[in-house]
């Protein structure tokens, strides 16, 4: 028999109702489509959760939100005096939610799953543009400069990738990697303590695919950096705080590492996703970065392509309805 909260979320048509929370143009169109298959009725908010806009899920048992804006304690309670059971990520990661809020509240929390081609193309796209100097090459040819770089590029038959992560994405840059004929070091999180430092020594670019959480920040900080290769470049489409961005900074400002793709960064919130030309930023580290010829940043797009989107979208749908079953 169900609880009188989710028949509650539960329309005259006998649709399972869902409160999602940051809901871009683009998704609307493909939550609105699916919506008729999945026996869905998703009420589309573009406001992101916050403790203020909590309330607009009045009537939800399931609600969906995104991974740009933080969910609070504070907000979680909110959340639960409404009636919210089941929260759902249109994300891979959590670190933008407080889980232990959420469990002693008794709301379940879960992630949802895309295609990891999106990420793993990207991730190859960035270490082919450091490995090239395209940043360099693309700055000077808008400005009418056609000459060659001075540093010749490398190829990636040559190198050795370590791989730091082994989940679906992780999974999906090894497979692409391997295309390419490098020899390739991996680890996931079971197994860093055995091979991690050994990857460390012997790789040419590092590349993380984990999870953040309160068990890996600042993954890569001093003592890691100093283990890696001279000259050894680092990607990272991950989490922005696996990595000890001033620990970075240092490595690159003395040589020590030879380049960095970043599309995540510590302090990217409130930045990334906003336009900033007029009304500037706030954040030392991303100042720095930006300067430096041999580093390139993006403002954690590597997810961005339409399959993902498809996938997400359906993801939510289908887990919200296993748990309103259960």
């Amino acid at each position: 028999m169900k609880s009188k909260d989710t028949l509650e979320q539960r329309t005259e048509s006998g649709k399972t109702r869902i409160t999602v929370f940051g809901c871009e143009p683009d998704e609307i169109e493909i939550f609105q489509r699916l919506s008729v298959q999945f026996d869905v009725t998703p009420v589309l908010i573009d406001l992101n959760i916050s403790e203020g806009s909590a309330r607009l899920a009045k009537g939800s048992t399931c609600i969906s939100i995104g991974h740009k804006a933080e969910l609070s304690r504070r907000t979680i309670a909110a959340l639960k005096k409404l009636g919210v059971k089941y929260i759902c990520t249109r994300s891979v990661g959590f670190n933008h939610i407080d889980l232990e809020a959420a469990k002693e509240m008794g709301i379940m929390v879960e992630n949802t799953s895309y295609s990891p081609g999106s990420v793993a193309d990207y991730t190859l796209m960035l270490m082919l543009m450091i490995l090239r100097g395209v940043k360099s090459t693309l700055f000077n040819v808008e400005k009418s400069d056609f000459r060659l770089n001075a540093v010749r590029g490398k190829e990636l038959q040559d190198l050795t990738v370590g791989v730091i992560g082994s989940g679906q994405i992780g999974k999906a840059v090894i497979e692409r990697l391997r295309g390419f004929g490098c020899q390739v070091l991996s680890c996931d999180k079971e197994t860093m303590s055995q091979s991690f430092s050994e990857i460390l020594k012997n790789s040419d670019i590092l590349t993380l695919h984990l999870p953040l959480d309160n068990t890996n920040h600042h993954l890569i900080s001093h003592r890691e950096i100093e283990q890696m290769k001279q000259g050894a470049i680092l990607i990272n489409t991950a989490r922005g705080g696996l990595v000890d961005t001033e620990a970075l900074i240092n490595a690159l400002d003395n040589g020590k590492l030879g380049g960095a793709a970043l599309d995540v960064l510590e302090g990217e919130e409130g930045i990334f996703y906003n336009d900033c030309r007029y009304k500037g930023f706030r954040n030392t580290f991303l100042s720095h970065l930006r300067q430096i010829q041999n580093v390139i940043i993006t403002p954690h797009t590597a997810y961005y392509t339409q399959q993902a989107l498809y996938d997400v979208v359906e993801q939510t749908m289908i887990k919200c309805k296993q748990f309103e079953r259960k």
